[in-house]
């Protein structure tokens, strides 16, 4: 682990019954950082985050948050370190406004610069407008902007972002690729979970590629974008 790393995972495993899904994987994330872990359906994307967040029971590896071993930790002891997660099946109180949806996920702050629902509708105008209507009847694009908000009304240091950009509409793509830059500016970091390498390209810093559970690809990127072999090796379909 680097001294300037928010979050470090080194030789993660991890099964599902007897199957073994992640293979020895090591990342690490820096504050104020973007990585894209990139990668096929089911090449192990979403896995990796559950099992950062401790909602894989089966696993062995490292994982340090914050400089804390976070390796047996239980998820909501987790969260309160600062790490949020947002599912790829986001998960909204369907029968709360999108107020009272924030409301739910309020936690200390832990500086001046704690969220709060004026700052979330500054940073989604769509949420905004919709304050005070149930979550059941959002958009999907707008049920995953307020599973984000709803996250950062945590004050976490780093989100787990599951495929965001799935089965939106492009203009939701582009308001989150706008949020999720402007977070950068905040100092939070963001781990996100994608195939879609256009979107990725937008916001990302780093990326690490994922195929069948094993590491193929840690670099920039960039170099990512730039190396069309390995892209048709493990990201095109």
């Amino acid at each position: 682990m680097s001294e300037t790393a928010l979050l470090a995972v080194s030789g993660l495993n991890a099964f599902y019954g007897a199957a073994h899904i992640l293979f020895d994987l090591a990342f690490e994330v820096r504050a104020g950082e973007v990585v894209a872990l990139m990668g096929r359906n089911g090449a192990g994307k979403s896995t990796t985050l559950k099992s950062v967040m401790g909602l894989i029971e089966r696993k062995t590896g490292a994982i340090s948050f914050a400089g804390e071993d976070i390796s047996h930790v239980r998820p909501h002891e987790i969260a309160r370190l600062g790490l949020g997660y947002v599912p790829e099946d986001r998960r909204i109180f369907t029968d709360l406004t999108v107020a009272e949806n924030l409301e739910v996920g309020r936690q200390p702050a832990r500086s001046d610069e704690a969220w709060t629902p004026e700052r979330m509708f500054e940073l989604f105008p769509n949420l905004a407008e919709a304050r005070h209507r149930l979550g059941g009847r959002l958009s999907g694009g707008e049920q995953q902007m307020l599973t984000v908000a709803r996250t950062l009304m945590g004050n976490p240091r780093l989100i787990l972002l599951d495929e965001p950009s799935e089965g939106v509409a492009p203009i939701i793509v582009d308001a989150m690729a706008d949020m999720m830059l402007a977070l950068k500016k905040t100092g939070v970091a963001i781990v996100l979970s994608e195939q879609n390498l256009p979107f990725a390209e937008l916001v990302s810093d780093r990326a690490y590629v994922i195929e069948k559970g094993e590491m193929r690809f840690s670099g920039t990127m960039r170099d990512l974008s730039a190396n069309e072999e390995l892209r048709r090796a493990h990201l095109e379909v």
